[in-house]
């Protein structure tokens, strides 16, 4: 799982890296590991009606056993209501071990 959250909430202010931290110790509870990518963040870019949209972003990866839907639902509504935002983007993507 990638979940993509913003450098700053919605009202501008930054998102501390202590909350990054606790978030990762969460999910790391939860899943037994996590990898963070917050101190190189990526830039989001996306199109709301005609201007271009800017976010700083920061991604965490989960390795999960199962999809279990109702849960990151649940998880990403609680980060939307956290973090002040519209969206916050969860993704899955099937690994296959080598």
């Amino acid at each position: 799982m990638q979940i993509l959250l913003p450098k700053e909430r919605g009202d501008g202010e930054p998102v501390s890296q202590r909350w990054f931290e606790e978030f990762l110790e969460e999910m790391t509870g939860k899943f037994g590991g996590a990898t963070s990518f917050v101190r190189a963040p990526g830039q989001g870019l996306w199109r709301s009606g005609h201007e271009t949209e800017r976010d700083n972003i920061a991604v965490i990866e989960v390795m999960a056993a199962k999809l279990a839907p109702e849960f990151w639902r649940t998880l990403c509504e609680r980060l939307e209501r956290e973090l002040s935002q519209e969206e916050i983007v969860i993704r899955a993507q099937e690994i296959i071990p080598l």
